[in-house]
């Protein structure tokens, strides 16, 4: 099935230097969000502490949250429902030293006017915890992004790795700089949004890189513009179609996911939008401006193909007992 169908490849890069001034704009303005603003940590990074209560009817969230607010040692504290309407989960960056009373003992006695309920867990992640969780987080990002790059080198070229992973910091970039923009919580499932990202967003650049080198080895035209143009008409409606569906799906999660995951889903929102775009728009550009070569790789697949061609020849005689 094909949405887009062409006669003739559309001419994208022509618009190239457009495209990038539109990705170094987005990137000034997240990096001037991550480093003005800042991250909103939640208690897996921060530190803070987390109770799940249950009710014997629906949980008064309204009531809830007014009390709560109403506590300067608890502000900024979220509320959300958990698994069905009468439970609650309540994270709070507050933790408490005291043995003899823990923050779950504090809020039964604070929410007691709220009706009948049961303190089912009160969990407390530590300062030195959340450090090691967000110390292990970015190595996990860092390992993943080092991984890419030995990947693409071997699977294509070096400079199709490195236009990969400029792609993917474009695309975690402008990720992280919306979770600023409006004040996401960041805990483990924003991460893990985030490593999906890089994952997606890999697969989109992979399948665009595949298609782009199969047309240096096919398309006679020795510019390397022309090729990519070509590739990316070919492989758009492909591209579309995927975006599309996983965008659908990402968004019912977000509309109808509840609000404990609408952190994680809204970030892969963003991700699929920016990285179906730079897909196209960035990855491509990139491995253009890197002044990748089409006659160079092309002499370099030959020579691979005639070394291959010797070996072969070789094992057929070695086989035949004529060598």
């Amino acid at each position: 099935m094909e949405v887009f169908k062409y006669k003739k490849p559309l001419l994208l890069m022509q618009k190239a230097k457009r495209f990038g001034i539109v990705s170094v704009v987005l990137l000034l303005i997240s990096i001037g969000l991550i480093f003005t603003k800042g991250f909103n940590l939640g208690i897996d990074f921060a530190g803070g502490t987390l109770v799940q209560i249950k009710y014997d009817k629906k949980a008064p969230i309204d009531e809830v949250r007014q009390l709560i607010e109403l506590q300067e040692e608890y502000k900024g504290a979220s509320v959300t429902y958990f698994g069905n309407d009468n439970e609650l989960l309540i994270r709070t960056k507050v933790k408490t030293k005291d043995l003899s009373q823990s923050i779950g003992d504090k809020f039964k006695i604070l929410l007691a006017p709220t009706g009948n309920f049961i303190i089912q867990r009160d969990d407390t992640v530590s300062d030195k915890i959340g450090g090691q969780f967000a110390q292990q987080g970015f190595m996990a990002m860092i390992l993943a992004i080092i991984g890419i790059l030995i990947y693409v080198s071997l699977r294509f070229e070096w400079r199709f790795a490195v236009a990969s992973i400029m792609a993917l910091v474009h695309d975690v970039t402008i990720a992280m700089g919306m979770i600023v923009l409006f004040g996401i919580e960041v805990n483990l499932d924003i991460l893990a949004a985030l490593l999906t990202i890089l994952g997606y967003s890999l697969n989109d650049t992979i399948i665009v890189f595949d298609r782009i080198r199969e047309g240096i080895n096919t398309i006679k035209d020795p510019q390397l513009e022309s090729i990519i143009d070509e590739s990316v008409t070919r492989t758009l409606s492909r591209t579309t179609l995927t975006s599309l569906t996983t965008f659908f799906v990402v968004l019912t999660l977000f509309l109808f996911g509840g609000e404990i995951i609408n952190g994680f889903s809204f970030t892969l929102l963003v991700g699929v939008i920016v990285g179906t775009y730079s897909s196209i728009f960035v990855a491509s550009p990139i491995l253009l401006w890197l002044g990748f070569s089409v006659s160079d790789y092309r002499l370099k697949e030959a020579k691979k193909a005639k070394r291959e061609k010797e070996k072969e020849k070789m094992r057929a005689q070695y086989e035949n007992g004529t060598l």
